[in-house]
């Protein structure tokens, strides 16, 4: 049994320890943060829709038609024709056969990723794949091979030697703590030539990549050789829950095998209806997306100058990593009493020893202010004793050591004759020991 207050007396000693921070109003690049105001930089309302007058008012009407809940699963009375209705327009917008929605992104990834795995086949995950593609591995119960972030090399080793088990490729479409992009056309040439299917996961990448916003997928177009495509409504299309968009046999596959689609109520009418306005507006007006890249852009060019290495990161994800964990805080805090609010990012959400600030930048943000938050962001660094030209260097412990002596690491191929891995042998996917999951009796 764990003991409560001995685990979170140990988080507050490795710095790891978080709490809640109380926003009043609506998500805007201008928030009011613990009562005091500040610019937002760590709000995934990419496009400012989430607060778009046509946004609240299509939720407000369909609070009023259709009521606050859907009452209950999509498979017992929950499906309501608002449901289909931003099914079909997700379909088209992805440019596939059909679409389904999830209570969420984290249910859609586990979901989907347990009904396309079982025990005895092997799924191929990058090391930096969100929790909820890590999770839904681990329900599957198949082998899974952790490879290489971005290393389509180890990956082909690790198809290779699973010796004709290999049953998905999983994949971030645009990872969410280093803003990078995956290789994709390359995952997707591997897939095909061993057989395989692919899972990209577009939460990140829906509405600020690629053409009309389409997504990481689309702007490397392979979006039609992707087999599930994974997005999410509550980022750049500023409401709540996610799709899945696939071929019309995937789909109703899934409605008989995810279990976090048959186990779970449908959405609720008005965040349904909020997606389908938000999706509107980027349809009618795609600009927003380029006006998010030129923002980015103005971001990554300033803390460039002042130093920052960051990264690889080519999008409005831009990663401050400073190693550290209490070292991140320091500098989040020390912003934030300069008006900037970053937030900083801690194990188990990345590896030990790369803690970070995480800014996402919004369509909203007027590029000179994004400019100044970029050398206030150094200014804070460098008075927390972090000078942004250094070269950041990882410890072989990482900063959360004491919790790495638990980590369990998942079941990788066994070794086989041939070549080692390109690198590295498979990493755990976190800090923290996973829960077994075994059969039900």
């Amino acid at each position: 049994m764990i003991e409560i207050e001995a685990r979170l007396d140990e988080l507050r000693a490795l710095g790891l320890h978080r709490r809640t921070r109380l926003v009043s109003g609506p998500q805007g690049p201008h928030v009011l943060l613990d009562g005091k105001p500040v610019l937002l930089l760590c709000s995934n309302n990419y496009l400012g829709l989430a607060d778009h007058p046509r946004v609240r008012e299509a939720s407000a009407d369909a609070a009023m038609r259709w009521g606050v809940g859907a009452g209950a699963s999509r498979l017992v009375s929950g499906t309501m024709t608002i449901h289909r209705r931003l099914e079909e327009r997700l379909a088209t917008f992805k440019r596939r056969e059909a679409a389904l929605l999830f209570g969420s992104g984290y249910l859609a990834n586990a979901g989907v990723i347990a009904a396309l795995a079982r025990p005895g086949d092997v799924v191929f995950s990058d090391e930096l794949n969100h929790a909820s593609i890590i999770d839904g591995c681990r329900l599957s119960r198949a082998e899974v091979f952790v490879y290489d972030h971005c290393d389509v090399e180890h990956l082909a080793w690790g198809i290779t030697h699973a010796e004709g088990r290999g049953a998905l490729i999983v994949t971030d479409g645009v990872f969410s703590m280093d803003g990078d992009v995956a290789p994709l056309q390359e995952i997707v040439e591997l897939a095909q030539r061993h057989r395989l299917r692919v899972l990209v996961d577009e939460a990140h990448g829906t509405g600020a990549l690629g053409p009309d916003g389409r997504g990481a997928a689309a702007a490397a177009g392979v979006e039609d050789q992707v087999d599930v495509i994974v997005g999410t409504l509550g980022k750049a299309l500023g409401s709540y829950g996610a799709f899945v968009a696939c071929d019309l046999r995937m789909s109703r596959y899934l409605v008989n095998a995810a279990r976090t689609f048959i186990f779970s109520t449908a959405l609720p009418p008005p965040a349904v209806a909020g997606a389908l306005a938000a999706l509107d507006l980027l349809e009618e007006r795609p600009r927003r997306v380029q006006r998010l890249e030129a923002n980015a852009q103005a971001l990554r060019d300033e803390l460039t100058r002042e130093g920052f290495d960051l990264r690889g990161s080519r999008t409005q994800i831009v990663p401050l990593v400073v190693g550290d964990a209490e070292l991140a805080m320091t500098i989040c805090e020390s912003a934030l009493a300069q008006g900037v609010f970053a937030q900083a990012i801690r194990p188990p959400t990345v590896p030990p020893g790369t803690s970070r600030l995480r800014i996402a930048v919004m369509a909203t943000h007027r590029p000179e202010e994004l400019r100044t938050a970029a050398r206030t962001l150094a200014q804070a660094a460098r008075a927390a004793g972090f000078e942004p030209r250094s070269t950041w260097v990882q410890s072989p412990a990482g900063d959360a050591g004491a919790a790495e002596e638990d980590a369990v690491p998942p079941r990788a191929i066994p070794a086989a004759d041939g070549p080692p891995p390109p690198r590295s042998a498979p990493r755990p996917f976190d800090h923290e020991a996973p829960a077994p999951v075994a059969r039900a009796a």
